[in-house]
């Protein structure tokens, strides 16, 4: 019997793109090599389409992929390039023009099924103000917040935050996931540094109470039929889990499953199958909760494609469910068959 391809799109453009290599390095070692074949295409930072390796069987454990430290464009192609009648594309990326819908939306004028949520819910859950005015209307719980759009007089929004919220406040990119560009503020003049720093990543921002809570995630898994995990806690080690310390420095730990009530894990994983249907979500998704010392459970945010390292929260949280790395790309696979052939026969009815 012939293999199906995976096509397994990593890099990008992103400032995530070094995490996306660590996915993808970490999926094309688990792959189900007996029903697939592997063919890789590396995104350079500029954007350019680079054919890297395939495989048919499992690749050396020093094997590594292409990176924008070690790129050659010799073997660049034409995005277009990647179509292979009957692949499925997994695009491991990370971060805006990767997570936030444009992918996708390529790949369904490629005609390709592809892992993940599709263009609209991509984009809706990449955008953190967005996604915080559509869970206010489905009665999914947040943290109070300020927006800041690029344009606006900074110091009025300031003021608006000093009136509306108390210090400390984290300040974050609209656009932008792994914590990157953001930041924590004490007062009013850390948070005009914290908001020239995300403005480096996006014009939209984003102003958010701080709490003194627990971090604690939900995988969610499926199509119309939406499966959820059992929580699982990041345990840190620093103050605040920024990039450097989730990527760079490793010093996390994690508690699978949670240390929490049953009536917590009853509600998160409610509040996670509520959130994931409110943006038309399919396939996969993470949803990161606060929890506070008094109990209260706050929606942080959904990552529509949350790391995939074999270490990485959410393929250990449906490891925890008795659903191991490989099973969970196999059905990652099947699940991205399934709503290709749904959306194919949308167009046609």
């Amino acid at each position: 019997m012939s293999k199906q391809t995976l096509v397994l799109l990593y890099g990008g453009r992103s400032a995530e793109r070094e995490v996306s290599v660590l996915s993808a390095e970490s999926v094309m070692r688990a792959v189900d090599y007996e029903q697939f074949s592997v063919k890789t295409y590396f995104i350079t930072q500029t954007g350019d389409f680079i054919k890297t390796q395939e495989f048919t069987t499992c690749p050396a454990a020093d094997e590594k992929l292409m990176t924008n430290d070690t790129t050659d464009i010799s073997p660049r192609i034409k995005p277009s390039d990647i179509y292979e009648e009957g692949a499925v594309v997994f695009p491991v990326l990370h971060g805006p023009m990767g997570e936030d819908g444009s992918i996708q939306g390529f790949l369904e004028v490629l005609k390709m099924p592809y892992i993940g949520t599709n263009i609209l819910s991509s984009s809706v859950a990449m955008d953190k103000i967005t996604t915080k005015q559509v869970l206010e209307s489905a009665g999914v719980p947040q943290v109070a917040y300020v927006t800041y759009m690029e344009g606006e007089d900074l110091k009025a929004k300031i003021a608006e935050t000093d009136s509306k919220l108390s210090y400390p406040v984290f300040v974050k990119p609209a656009n932008m996931g792994s914590s990157v560009g953001i930041s924590k503020a004490g007062n009013g003049a850390e948070l005009h540094s914290a908001i020239e720093l995300a403005l480096k990543y996006d014009s939209r921002i984003l102003i958010e109470q701080g709490v003194v809570a627990r971090e604690i995630e939900v995988g969610i898994l499926g199509n119309s039929q939406v499966k959820t995990t059992y929580p699982g806690e990041v345990v840190k080690d620093v103050a605040f889990y920024d990039y450097q310390a989730k990527y760079i420095d490793n010093k996390i730990t994690m508690d699978i499953p949670a240390h929490v009530s049953g009536d917590v894990v009853k509600r998160m994983r409610y509040y996670a199958e509520i959130a994931f249907r409110a943006i038309g979500g399919c396939g996969l998704s993470r949803c990161d909760f606060f929890l506070t010392e008094e109990g209260k459970i706050y929606l942080n945010e959904l990552n529509t494609m949350p790391g995939f390292t074999q270490w990485s929260m959410y393929p250990l949280l449906w490891e925890n469910m008795g659903l191991g790395y490989s099973e969970l790309i196999t059905e990652l696979i099947r699940l991205a068959q399934e709503m290709f052939y749904k959306r194919e026969n949308h167009l046609l009815s």
